[in-house]
């Protein structure tokens, strides 16, 4: 017996180095992101009320330490928001988010870029929502894309996160100027859009102002409206601070770009120079591991939805 039993511990033993080693290597690859350049790193960080006043639902708007950081709080009585002091004509502007736990079937956070109190008609926006979820599935992250005015033509891709974005902050990062778009998400990119004739029409080309949202998607948010919000969870808190918005800052009065200005350098905008124009080759391997992980849709990839694909979905 006494052999027996020192011969089945050995044995589970083993096992159990056996299944530490499969998850190890198992997770590795596909949960760690490859290395990239921190692009975070090249700008300063803001305590959030130095850079955003309240956009909406002011009583579910709570600063927190000193107005560093604050909490944007969704319950039966309202959503809420933050909106930029300034409007920005390209640059780079990211958030630190740390999301609600718990059910959140529903429940929208923004982080995006938006000029559709100026021009109504023919708006550009640049967005992160993350979707809330039912108590099978994970947070997604959709990105999305209007230009001029084309809100009827949605440039949505959706991913899973290779992280748990309620236990801690992560950075949300739009990188914007004349030569492309960049999604980051902790400094990886997730999605890149090239400004090229395939897209020219339809590029974000005016001035913005960058906001953080917190509201009810229970129409379409997850699994298409089929689990709304559930307050009985409420109130759904995302904390955000450490922001960064360094962009050309339009100046008041006029929507013009040749007046912005920027406060800390004598180029107006803070993302011309040649690290911006393109991503690097560290910065490309993320965007693949991304793309090839954790993507599970692309309006380019969505033939049912379009019988003939959007211009710049078939262009080199």
């Amino acid at each position: 017996m006494d052999f027996f039993h020192h011969n089945k511990t050995f044995l589970l033993s083993q096992f159990l180095i056996f299944c530490m080693i499969v998850v190890v290597s198992c997770r590795g690859p596909v949960y760690k992101p490859p290395e990239v350049e921190k692009l975070t790193d090249h700008f300063s960080r803001l305590s959030v009320n130095q850079g955003y006043n309240v956009f909406f639902g002011g009583a579910n708007v709570r600063m927190t330490n000193n107005g560093s950081s604050a909490d944007l709080i969704l319950d039966k009585s309202s959503g809420s928001g933050l909106i930029s002091k300034e409007k920005y004509y390209y640059g780079f502007f990211n958030a630190a988010l740390k999301l609600p736990a718990h059910f959140t079937s529903g429940v929208v956070i923004a982080f995006y870029m938006s000029n559709s109190d100026v021009f109504p008609h023919n708006h550009d926006e640049i967005d992160f929502e993350l979707l809330g979820h039912d108590k099978r599935r994970d947070w997604v992250l959709q990105t999305n894309l209007y230009g001029n005015g084309s809100v009827h033509t949605g440039r949505e891709e959706k991913f899973y996160l290779w992280f748990d974005p309620t236990l801690d902050f992560h950075d949300y990062t739009i990188l914007w100027n004349n030569h492309h778009i960049v999604f980051l998400v902790d400094n990886v990119p997730i999605r890149e859009v090239v400004h090229n004739t395939a897209i020219s029409s339809v590029y974000p080309s005016k001035p913005m102002s960058v906001i953080a949202t917190i509201w009810d998607g229970s129409e379409w948010a997850t699994h298409g409206g089929k689990y709304p919000v559930n307050y009985q969870y409420a109130p759904f808190v995302t904390s955000m601070k450490e922001v960064e918005l360094e962009g050309c800052v339009r100046q008041q009065n006029t929507s013009a770009t040749s007046t912005c200005f920027r406060r800390s350098t004598s180029s107006l905008d803070p993302v011309d120079g040649e690290e911006f124009m393109k991503l690097s080759q560290q910065q490309m391997t993320g965007l693949d591991w991304v793309r090839r992980k954790h993507m599970f849709y692309s309006y380019c990839q969505d033939t049912n939805r379009y019988k003939v694909l959007p211009p710049e979905c078939t262009s080199n």
